[in-house]
């Protein structure tokens, strides 16, 4: 599946280069205390396992932006400062060794405030989001744009971008947040044809995980599917482990990400003899080590599961008791229920050991 996608300016944010035609990179932000160096560099190597690969922190006061260099000195990914109200700490923050800043121009008003910020990111060539948010637009933009819309949105990151540009920095990425979805595709969709800048994508608050999931899913999968974005978070209450593996899902169910083990699974009827929740879920569990790229179907007709899956690598479809094992379409095991699941893995796990399927 290609989806035309929308080409801007190549930055750098640390290591991770954003822009052009590079893939999209998933990042989330850490919910623990900044001051608390320990738990915060805790919970980023935790990111960094389940795949993160830009992860920022809420620098509210002076003792967090110190923080940030020691912080740096443990983690492997780019770490990015959040800044409002006081471009002390933005200042601060880049002097501790900070690859980037996302501020958010309806909270730091006084232009002369932002060209130290600018000047000094521009020292090291450290990247600036403008973060937009429909919560926190100036009072001046409302009234003028008869509320908060799309248009506000996108009149108010016009107008940082420019003030950005007329001090003569470009290292700008730019994100339009809402958590209503009809606002935010309309903001990310007008400024898109305007701006050469990577956007930053999300659905704002979208909630706990599971109405948070689906809501983060429609707003973003839209987005990518008209070729808008470069990096993205899903905005979820609580741990954010779990926004990073939903913000991958989201690419994998556009085909834009391939890593890991794609389960296909089907929604069972009254042909289904098996347990299939319990065997989709034994097989997801017992395969989360795989990095290679598999789609793996768990199915719970005989009948229909190799047509059904032919696209799979690999796969079981249950009946009465017994079922098969196949792969590429192939039935390669008929075997009891019971051992259907144990088979699967060994053979995925001697293939791979063996150099692949």
């Amino acid at each position: 599946m290609t989806y035309n996608r929308s080409v801007k300016k190549e930055i750098a944010i640390g290591n991770v280069i954003i822009g052009g035609e590079n893939p999209i990179v998933v990042q989330s932000m850490t919910n623990t205390d900044t001051r608390d160096v320990s738990a915060t560099i805790e919970q980023i190597a935790q990111l960094t396992e389940a795949g993160c690969q830009l992860v920022r922190v809420a620098v509210p006061d002076m003792e967090a932006a110190k923080a940030i260099k020691a912080i740096k000195a443990k983690i492997a990914i780019p770490l990015i400062a959040d800044i409002h109200f006081d471009y002390r700490l933005a200042i601060e923050a880049l002097a501790n060794g900070i690859d980037g800043l996302r501020i958010n121009p309806g909270n730091i008003k006084e232009q002369d405030k932002i060209k130290l910020i600018v000047n000094k990111a521009k020292e090291r060539s450290i990247p600036i989001r403008i973060g937009v948010n429909a919560g926190s637009l100036s009072q001046n933009i409302i009234t003028a744009y008869n509320g908060v819309n799309a248009e506000a949105l996108v009149a108010s990151a016009e107008a940082h971008i420019k003030l950005l540009e007329d001090l003569d920095f470009n290292l700008i990425k730019v994100s339009l947040k809402s958590s209503k979805i009809s606002i935010m595709l309309d903001a990310y969709e007008i400024l898109n044809k305007k701006v050469i800048y990577p956007m930053h994508i999300g659905v704002t608050e979208a909630g706990l995980p599971g109405y948070g999931t689906i809501k983060s899913a429609v707003g973003i999968g839209a987005l990518l599917t008209k070729g808008i974005g470069d990096t993205l978070r899903v905005s979820l209450t609580g741990d954010p482990i779990k926004e990073v593996e939903v913000g991958f899902q989201i690419l994998k169910s556009l085909e834009l990400y391939e890593s890991g083990v794609e389960i296909i699974a089907c929604p069972t009827c009254g042909r289904t003899e098996v347990n299939l929740a319990v065997m989709a879920k034994q097989v997801e569990d017992a395969l989360k080590f795989i990095k290679e790229p598999l789609r793996v179907a768990v199915m719970g007709c005989v009948v229909n599961g190799p047509g059904e899956a032919k696209e799979a690598d690999y796969g079981i479809a249950g009946g009465k008791g017994k079922g098969i094992v196949f792969k590429k379409g192939e039935i390669v095991a008929i075997l009891p229920e019971d051992m259907l699941v144990e088979r699967l893995i060994l053979i995925i796990k001697e293939d791979l050991k063996n150099g692949g399927y």
